[in-house]
């Protein structure tokens, strides 16, 4: 039997003024309206908008309910899979973006892609890419570190993907994937209400930037035909892998995940990056730490796959930048049936709406929860962590598929980059977060980058592999 009671939340927005108004609350300042409110209502609340009604969660307990003990009764949110206004437009069917058996089947067919063994031949592609970038620094001062770990990670992501030379194409990538995003974080309140047959010139960006990936992927996907072979890349994976019953992927189906990894794997692991250099310079005594771990370790070599082993630090430092600003800062559900919640109501239909920047700095949980302090994630303290209150890669069966993959990219660059310079905030840079699809640096990252002058690096003994 379900609850009859509805949790508290501010005054219902009962007309159109108002639900406007609502809307901008969002889009102006998302992460500071729902904090608030996530501080005065607790792990659940309520937003009524005429007669919408979504509930917003940081509890640990009901993240584990809605996540996995009851993943069955939450579906993904009209926000993803809504073909005229939802991610969907943008990604198709892709894994984020779809649904029950469909996408269950999916999963099975994208997941050998990710097998542990296949990740760790992409580590030399990381690497490389790296040390381009960083040879591209020299004789620089100052640079928009976003735009460098977004160029970076997207070239990791074009190698590990297609393995082939698409450099020509790489502009028209990286700004279709900016649109993109831009586009999903910068919907106005009044282009929320209109039909999507209505043209705009945020709706003929979006065209053009599906267009472009369109053109690009499909190409690709003939010319992997052509061959037929294992290229020890992700297309290949995706192209070869076959269900139960002995089918592959159609032609679209592939496109669809091929562009889901596009924006997934490096966007994602840029912002990470972004933010972890943001921390840094605040706070050189862990920047200390990790330098004196990154020289003892490395004593001058360009880092392997086998050395992140003896880097523990480093990527605690990261799983830490990830906890104050998870790249994937809040995901949505949809209950398919009338659920209970804590002995809250919660109706057939009714959206649901996860906050991991919420839970991740929520004080009942986390000690001093604004401070940057790595060690939380040292193995002493680690299993003191409360279960579902670190969910950087969402939970249960729909966890980011290629986590491990985005930890060894971040992990490899975070190495490299520190190793050889130090990231400093330009004079009179104010930043802050601007929740699109992913959480980004508002308006860039602007440092100064300095040399370090400790060890030189030099190349590795041994091969990735």
């Amino acid at each position: 039997m379900v609850a009859q009671t509805l949790p508290p939340g501010p005054k219902a927005s009962k007309n159109i003024i108002e639900i406007i108004q609502l809307m901008r609350n969002f889009q102006t300042d998302m992460l500071g309206y729902t904090s608030r409110n996530f501080a005065h209502y607790g792990g659940i609340w309520k937003i009524e908008a005429g007669k919408e009604i979504q509930y917003m969660i940081s509890d640990p307990d009901l993240i584990q309910e809605i996540t996995v003990k009851q993943a069955d009764k939450f579906h993904k949110s009209a926000d993803y899979i809504d073909p005229d206004k939802g991610l969907a437009r943008f990604l198709g069917t892709g894994l984020v973006t779809n649904d029950g058996e469909f996408w269950k089947r999916q999963r099975k067919l994208v997941a050998p892609a990710f097998h542990v063994k296949r990740i760790e031949a992409y580590a030399q592609s990381m690497v490389e890419a790296t040390q381009a970038m960083l040879e591209r620094w020299r004789g620089q001062s100052t640079l928009d570190i976003d735009d460098e770990m977004m160029r970076a990670t997207l070239q990791i992501v074009v190698k590990t993907l297609f393995n082939v030379d698409i450099s020509a194409d790489a502009k028209r990538i990286g700004d279709a994937m900016t649109a993109l995003q831009e586009m999903v974080g910068n919907n106005s309140p009044v282009e929320a209400f209109l039909p999507a047959w209505i043209p705009t010139p945020q709706r003929a960006r979006s065209k053009k930037a599906v267009r472009d990936l369109d053109d690009i992927v499909y190409r690709l996907i003939a010319d992997w035909r052509k061959q037929g072979k294992d290229n020890g890349d992700l297309l290949s994976m995706l192209m070869l892998t076959r269900d139960d019953d002995g089918n592959g992927m159609s032609d679209k189906q592939v496109r669809d995940e091929a562009v889901t990894l596009f924006l997934a794997g490096h966007d994602t692991t840029a912002n990470t990056l972004n933010w972890t250099w943001y921390l840094l310079a605040q706070n050189p005594d862990i920047e200390a730490k990790l330098h004196t771990e990154i020289d003892t370790v490395l004593q001058g070599r360009i880092p392997t796959l086998a050395d992140l082993r003896q880097l523990p630090y480093s990527e605690m430092v990261i799983k830490e930048s990830m906890r104050l600003f998870p790249p994937a800062y809040f995901f949505g559900r949809v209950a398919i049936e009338d659920v209970n919640l804590n002995n809250y109501k919660v109706a057939k239909g009714t959206g649901i709406g996860i906050s991991s920047y919420a839970v991740h700095r929520d004080a009942r949980w986390w000690d001093e929860p604004e401070a940057f302090r790595p060690e939380r994630f040292s193995p002493e303290n680690a299993e003191n962590i409360r279960k579902y209150s670190y969910i950087p890669f969402g939970a249960g069966p729909r966890i980011c598929i290629g986590n491990s993959f985005a930890m060894m990219e971040a992990h490899l660059m975070l190495v490299m980059i520190a190793q050889r310079y130090t990231l400093r905030l330009s004079p009179g840079q104010v930043v802050t977060p601007n929740p699109l699809l992913t959480m980004k640096p508002k308006g860039g990252l602007h440092m100064h980058i300095q040399a370090r002058t400790s060890l030189p690096v030099t190349q590795p003994e041994m091969s990735m592999a």
